[in-house]
């Protein structure tokens, strides 16, 4: 794991197709952009913990759950 960013969308993008959630529908829940959406999946938005929050909400979890383990830290 090199990115943190790219490992959160990955989860991110891993929560939101367990739940069968498009970009869109996912967008919509927290209030965002669609493309917005996009990028943070793909690891190219450093995102806010405020949105980090919205999104959690709207994929039913909670912010330690994505975020375990980030950054990775050695020991």
């Amino acid at each position: 794991m090199d990115d943190p960013l790219i490992e959160l969308g990955n989860r991110i993008r891993r929560r939101r197709k367990s739940l069968g959630l498009t970009q869109e529908a996912l967008a919509d829940a927290a209030e965002l952009d669609r493309s917005y959406v996009g990028g943070v999946e793909r690891g190219t938005r450093n995102i806010t913990f405020t949105v980090l929050c919205k999104l959690c909400a709207a994929l039913s979890c909670d912010v330690a759950e994505l975020t375990r383990g980030l950054p990775l830290v050695p020991r």
